[in-house]
C-alpha cells in the first residue's frame, strides 16, 4: 500500500533462501532414498548423527542461577539476570579464548505489585560447570556477565549484587522465547513439535530462526597483558561450530594364525581433560566417539566385535583415549 513501511531486506533474503531450500527438498529425499536402499548402514548412521545434533540444537536452556542487582541511582527498580546453560551456545575454542554468550532483550515486568527488569544470558553448559567447580572462576564469570549487561543495555549497574535462592525469574518458556529472539511463543519443552506445518508456517519459522539477531563482538574488560576480548556475543540462533575429527590410529591385533583377536583404537583428544566429557557408542561393526562442541569420530570396524566386552581408558597425561574391542571367536 502506498505510503506504508518498506519491507526489511533481511527478511526478504531469509524468506528467499528458505524457499530455495524447500525447492531442493525433492532432490534431497531422492538421495536419502537411494542411500537407504544401497547403503543402509551409512543411512542409519546419518539419521543417528542428525538426530543427536537436532537434540542438542533444539534443547531448551537450563536455568543455573539468578543475579539480582539494580541500575545505579536513587530508588531504581531491581534488575534480575537469568544465567542459563544452553547447548546451542558453543564452548570457547580454547582456554583463554573469548567466552561465547547469547542474550535476550532487557524487559520490564511486574510481580506482586513491584516493578523490575529482567534479562536472560546463556552460556555453554561446560562454562557454567567449570564455574560451579571453581568458586573463583564463577565469581569472575559473574563479573563478566554484569559488565556484559552494562555494555549491551547501556546501563551503569550498582557495585553490589546478590545470587538469589531461586534459579529463574519468570517462566522457562518465556526465557526460551526471549533467547530465541522469537516474537511468537516457543513450544514448551513437554509439547510435541512433530505436527505437520503448512508452507507459510515453515517459511515464517525459518525466517524467524535465521534472522533474529546478528553476531556482535563485545569489547569487554581486558586482561592486564593485552586487549583480548573475554566475551563474544553470538546470534541467538547461530549453529555451533562443527566438531573436529581427531587424529587416531586403529590396528587389528592377531594371533599366530593371523586370526583377529581384538581391535585397538587410539584417539588423540588434546582439548579433553576428563573421560567424563566423552560420549562413546559401540556397536558390533562401528564406533562413535563424541565430545560436545569439540570432537566427533565415527569409524567402521574392520572386524565384528563384542560390544559388551569393549573397554575404554583415557590417559590424562597424553590426552589419548584407548579403546579395546575384542573380536569374538567363531563357534566350533
Amino acid at each position: 500500500k502506498a505510503g506504508g513501511p518498506a519491507p526489511r531486506a533481511s527478511g526478504c533474503r531469509c524468506a528467499t533462501a528458505a524457499a530455495m531450500a524447500l525447492a531442493q527438498l525433492p532432490q534431497l529425499w531422492a538421495l536419502l532414498d537411494e542411500m537407504a536402499e544401497n547403503e543402509p548402514r551409512a543411512y542409519r548412521r546419518l539419521l543417528r548423527q542428525q538426530r543427536d545434533q537436532a537434540a542438542r540444537f533444539c534443547a531448551p536452556p537450563e536455568p543455573r542461577l539468578c543475579l539480582r542487582t539494580r541500575p545505579a541511582g536513587i530508588a531504581t527498580a531491581p534488575l534480575f539476570i537469568n544465567v542459563c546453560g544452553w547447548k546451542r551456545v558453543p564452548a570457547p575454542r580454547a582456554p583463554g579464548e573469548p567466552i561465547p554468550v547469547s542474550a535476550g532483550p532487557l524487559e520490564e515486568a511486574s510481580g506482586e505489585g513491584d516493578l523490575y527488569s529482567v534479562i536472560d544470558v546463556a552460556y555453554n553448559p561446560d562454562v557454567l560447570q567449570r564455574g560451579e567447580e571453581n568458586p573463583a572462576r564463577m565469581e569472575h564469570l559473574v563479573h563478566l556477565t554484569l559488565k556484559f549487561v552494562e555494555q549491551r543495555c547501556s546501563l551503569l549497574l550498582s557495585d553490589s549484587y546478590t545470587i538469589e535462592s531461586f534459579k529463574l525469574k519468570g517462566s522457562l518458556e518465556t526465557t526460551w522465547q526471549r533467547l530465541r529472539g522469537r516474537q511468537t511463543p516457543a513450544p514448551a519443552p513437554s509439547q510435541s513439535t512433530e505436527k505437520e506445518l503448512t508452507l507459510e508456517q515453515l517459511l515464517q519459522s525459518v525466517e524467524g530462526e535465521s534472522c533474529s539477531n546478528a553476531p556482535v563482538l563485545l569489547e569487554e574488560e581486558s586482561r592486564a597483558q593485552g586487549n583480548t576480548h573475554l566475551i563474544e556475543e553470538i546470534s541467538s540462533t547461530e549453529q555451533p561450530e562443527r566438531p573436529q575429527t581427531p587424529a587416531y590410529e586403529m590396528i587389528t591385533v592377531r594371533d599366530v594364525n593371523e586370526e583377529p583377536l581384538k581391535i585397538e583404537l587410539r584417539i588423540k583428544l588434546p582439548k579433553v581433560s576428563s573421560v567424563s566429557e566423552c560420549d562413546l557408542r559401540v556397536s558390533k561393526d562401528d564406533i562413535v566417539i563424541e565430545v560436545p562442541e569439540k570432537y566427533r569420530l565415527q569409524l567402521e570396524l574392520p572386524e565384528v566385535v563384542d560390544e559388551e566386552k569393549t573397554t575404554a581408558a583415557f590417559n590424562t597425561g597424553s590426552r589419548v583415549l584407548v579403546i579395546t574391542a575384542p573380536v569374538p571367536r567363531p563357534e566350533t
